[in-house]
């Protein structure tokens, strides 16, 4: 064997990578998840500006950090860089339809969608605002599914005036579902569609991973789920203002209609459809 000992140029281009780990890249895109490691902190990333990245953890806590190879992905070392610019594509609103630019709303129709509270309103609003806008629909709420005959009366539901109802934990047996029944088999069923989801409350419409949960989990009935829900989570829930400032994180965490549950996306699209196809 011809062992030639000086036949490497120790100086050859390269020489400084040999035998050292290359980091890998990964876009700082929206909501990854990564461990910084000089602190230990761990969040989904929140915000990109002039190579700082914000992070979030399941807390709701945030802080800020340079881009660069100090993160972890799954205990693997990478190298968070800008992302790349994608190609223009048509603009989406968040219920995923396609954008209509500089188009003003249209005036509101007589037809009617009636969630049961603020909440209901508020995420609807969040994902289908820019629709329904568009179709001119109006969304009000209830403040209880108790007294929709009541206000079915007052608004006298007809040809061109439909009501779309969404309500709450509509479930076989429930106190909800004798009310649709009541309203199916009264003067207006013809005209009022009454739909719902089977959650306790429209807070589990949101998907958990958003709130760094695998699932929601069970509160015991003898206490108030929403307070148990915040107990659970490490949120302050003294009073209803803390359950106010609650719902406000976790509809700050809704971006798109990707972020909640099928089965109520279905609902409010429906209601959305019975409500603008005459």
């Amino acid at each position: 064997m011809n062992d030639d000992r000086y036949g490497q140029d120790a100086l050859r281009p390269g020489w400084r990578e040999v035998g050292r780990k290359v980091i890998p890249t990964q876009e700082a895109v929206r909501d990854l998840v990564v461990e910084e490691v000089a602190t230990g902190f761990c969040g989904a990333i929140v915000r990109l500006e002039k190579q700082i990245v914000t992070l979030e953890d399941r807390h709701g806590a945030l802080r800020l950090f340079p881009l660069g190879s100090a993160f972890l992905i799954d205990g693997e070392a990478v190298r968070l860089v800008v992302p790349a610019r994608a190609p223009q594509q048509r603009a989406r609103t968040a219920s995923g339809s396609l954008a209509v630019a500089a188009t003003p709303a249209r005036v509101a129709r007589g037809s009617r969608i009636f969630v049961e509270g603020r909440h209901d309103a508020e995420l609807v609003e969040k994902v289908w605002g820019a629709d329904l806008r568009i179709e001119g629909v109006v969304v009000e709420y209830l403040e209880g599914v108790d007294n929709l005959e009541e206000l079915l009366r007052e608004f006298k539901p007809g040809p061109g005036r439909k009501v779309g109802v969404l309500v709450d934990h509509l479930v076989a047996g429930s106190k909800e579902s004798r009310i649709a029944d009541q309203v199916a088999r009264g003067p207006h069923g013809r005209h009022v569609l009454v739909v719902g989801h089977p959650y306790v409350d429209v807070w589990q419409a949101v998907k958990p991973e958003r709130l760094g949960m695998t699932g929601w989990p069970t509160i015991p009935r003898s206490v108030e789920w929403k307070h148990g829900i915040c107990q659970h989570l490490g949120w302050p829930h003294e009073d209803q203002a803390d359950i106010a400032r609650a719902w406000q994180r976790i509809l700050g965490r809704v971006r798109s209609y990707a972020d909640l549950e099928a089965a109520f996306l279905g609902r409010v699209e429906q209601l959305i459809d019975f409500a603008t196809v005459d």
